[in-house]
C-alpha cells in the first residue's frame, strides 16, 4: 500500500457507530430482525428469498446453536457511512421510487410514495449493509456509482475501506467470490486498487457478464451450465488454495452464494446440498491453516430451501472447529459473519 493510499484513507475517517465493543460472551454471528423485507407481498415478485435471514437464524435456535443473546445485532448505516464509498448523486437518486424499482428489479415500487420505500424497502438494506460493515460484503453487483441486481449499496466495497482506514494491521485483502454471478460491483470499485486481490468463480453465460469489470479479477474461474460436485468442489480448492498462495492477505472476505445450488432459477449450476456445505468448509480450511480471519456472507440463492442449507453449514462449521471457541483457540482466527446479502 503506497504512503498516498494510506494517508488518503486515514484522512477520509469519519465518526461511525458501527464499530462497537462486542461482548465475548456473543458468537460472531451479525444479524437484526430488519434485514427481512416484508412489504404488502411485493417482495414476492423477486425470486429471492427476503426472509431467508430470519429462516436461518430460526434454524439455527432450533438446533439450539444460538440464542438472541449471543447474536451481534446489526446496526444500520447512516448517511455519512454510506459516503465513504458512495456519491451524494448516487445516495439521492435513491429518492426516486423509479430508480429503485429498476436496481431491486421489483417494478410495481415506482407507484409508490418513496417514503414508504425508504421505510419498506431502503432501510432493510441500510441495516444489512451496516450489518456488511461491520464484517464483510454482500451486495456484490453495487459498485460506488451504481446499483443492480437487488443490490442498492456497496457493502462489500465499504466493509473494506472501513477495515483499510479502522483496523491495525489490515492493509491487504482478497475477496473469494462464489456466488453463481459474477461479482461486478466490487470489481469496478477496486479496479486499479493493488491492497485487494479478487478471485471470482461464477457461470460465464448469465448475468452480469460485464467485461470491463473483469479486468479487476486476479483469478478468474468461469464455469459452464450445470457443473456438478465433483468438479466445482476440485476448482474451489485448487484455486482458493491458488490464490492464498499467491497473495497473503491480512483478511479474506467470502461471498457464500447458494444459487449454485441444483435447480436454481438463476444460478444455472448443479451443486447438491452437500457440495454447498463441503464447499464453505474448504474454504475456512484453507483460511484456518493459514491463521487469515475469514469473514463470510451469504449472498445470492433463490430458492426456498437455501435457508436450511446455510443453517447446516454453519453448524457444520463449528462441528469441524472452524468457528466458535476451538477456531479462536487455534493457530489462526476464523470468524464467521452472517450478514444479509444477494445475488
Amino acid at each position: 500500500m503506497s504512503s498516498k493510499e494510506d494517508n488518503e484513507g486515514k484522512s477520509s475517517s469519519h465518526h461511525t457507530g458501527l464499530y462497537i465493543s462486542i461482548p465475548r460472551t456473543c458468537l460472531p454471528i451479525v444479524y437484526h430482525p430488519d434485514y427481512n423485507i416484508t412489504f404488502m407481498g411485493l417482495e414476492k415478485l423477486h425470486p429471492f428469498d427476503a426472509g431467508k435471514w430470519g429462516k436461518v437464524i430460526g434454524f439455527l435456535k432450533e438446533e439450539q446453536f444460538i440464542t438472541d443473546g449471543n447474536i451481534v445485532e446489526a446496526l444500520e448505516a447512516t448517511e455519512e457511512d454510506l459516503l465513504v464509498v458512495h456519491t451524494k448523486r448516487y445516495l439521492n437518486r435513491l429518492k426516486w421510487s423509479v430508480v429503485v424499482a429498476t436496481i431491486t428489479e421489483i417494478p410495481p415500487l415506482l407507484f409508490l410514495p418513496n417514503f414508504l420505500v425508504q421505510r419498506k424497502v431502503l432501510k432493510p438494506l441500510r441495516t444489512q449493509t451496516g450489518g456488511t460493515i461491520m464484517v464483510g460484503g454482500g451486495f456484490h453487483h453495487c459498485s460506488s456509482d451504481r446499483g443492480g441486481g437487488f443490490c442498492a449499496y456497496a457493502d462489500l466495497t465499504l466493509a473494506i475501506k472501513f477495515l483499510f482506514e479502522r483496523v491495525e494491521g489490515i492493509s491487504r485483502a482478497t475477496i473469494i467470490d462464489l456466488d453463481a454471478h459474477q461479482g461486478n460491483g466490487h470489481e469496478r470499485d477496486f479496479l486499479d486498487d493493488r491492497r485487494v486481490f479478487i478471485m471470482d468463480m461464477y457461470n460465464r453465460y448469465i448475468y452480469p457478464g460485464d467485461g470491463y469489470a473483469k479486468r479487476a479479477i486476479k483469478r478468474k474461474v468461469e464455469l459452464d451450465w450445470g457443473t456438478e460436485d465433483s468438479e466445482y468442489l476440485q476448482k474451489v480448492e485448487l484455486h482458493s488454495e491458488g490464490a492464498l498462495n499467491e497473495v497473503r492477505p491480512d483478511i479474506i472476505v467470502y461471498n457464500a452464494g447458494t444459487d449454485i445450488l441444483d435447480g436454481d432459477p438463476l444460478g444455472g449450476l448443479s451443486i447438491s446440498p452437500h457440495g454447498i456445505v463441503k464447499r464453505d468448509e474448504i474454504v475456512f480450511r484453507a483460511a484456518m491453516r493459514r491463521g487469515i480471519p475469514i469473514l463470510m456472507v451469504t449472498s445470492g440463492g433463490y430458492q426456498k430451501k437455501t435457508a436450511r442449507i446455510i443453517a447446516d453449514s454453519i453448524l457444520n462449521l463449528h462441528q469441524q472447529g472452524l468457528i466458535g471457541a476451538e477456531a479462536l483457540e487455534g493457530e489462526g482466527i476464523i470468524i464467521l459473519m452472517f450478514t444479509a446479502s444477494l445475488s
